[in-house]
């Protein structure tokens, strides 16, 4: 038999789609309260993977990422969701949300987002809440699968996550030393 012992703390990211007319810095005010202080952010960049979020948000939405300083349990993730789908409701605008809001975790081996959707790769977590491994740490760089959303595969998405695990790396080392 194995002895249950705790999970390592992972460093939480969350990414960001919104709107043209949403400064970058109103909702990283708002996400810093929640989740810390914000170590690292992507440049924000156009979200032309797909039209998906058009007919809710309108048109040159931007997509970015946040890396947040404070190590964190792996199992507060669906309790993150559940904050953003929350916070999300502050830039709604007659029924039309303005900003897209998703959290996930990174630890040395994986990025794992958090979703309200169930399908056939993703497992429950609880509170209607559902997580997938949507990057793995291959031969020195986040590789994605075949399920790995479009965004998540450009350069710029892995170019920050390689980042934010240097970063995570770093802090480990502190904790742990």
């Amino acid at each position: 038999m194995g002895r249950v012992r705790p999970p390592m703390q992972v460093i939480y990211f969350c990414a960001l789609l919104r709107a043209p007319f949403i400064p970058d810095a109103d909702v990283e005010t708002v996400l810093e309260a929640h989740f810390g202080p914000i170590i690292l952010r992507s440049a924000a960049v156009p979200f032309v993977q797909t039209t998906y979020y058009e007919r809710e948000m309108g048109s040159g939405l931007t997509r970015s990422y946040l890396g947040f300083a404070s190590l964190r349990s792996m199992g507060d993730l669906a309790a993150a969701k559940h904050t953003t789908n929350e916070l999300e409701a502050q830039w709604t605008v007659d029924g039309r949300r303005r900003v897209n809001l998703d959290p996930g975790y990174l630890d040395h081996a994986k990025v794992v987002l958090v979703t309200t959707k169930d399908y056939s790769h993703r497992l429950y977590l609880g509170g209607g809440m559902y997580a997938e491994v949507t990057l793995q740490y291959r031969h020195k760089s986040y590789q994605p699968w075949e399920w790995t959303y479009p965004d998540y595969r450009q350069p710029v998405a892995l170019e920050f996550f390689n980042q934010l695990r240097e970063m995570y790396k770093m802090q480990l080392q502190q904790v742990l030393s």
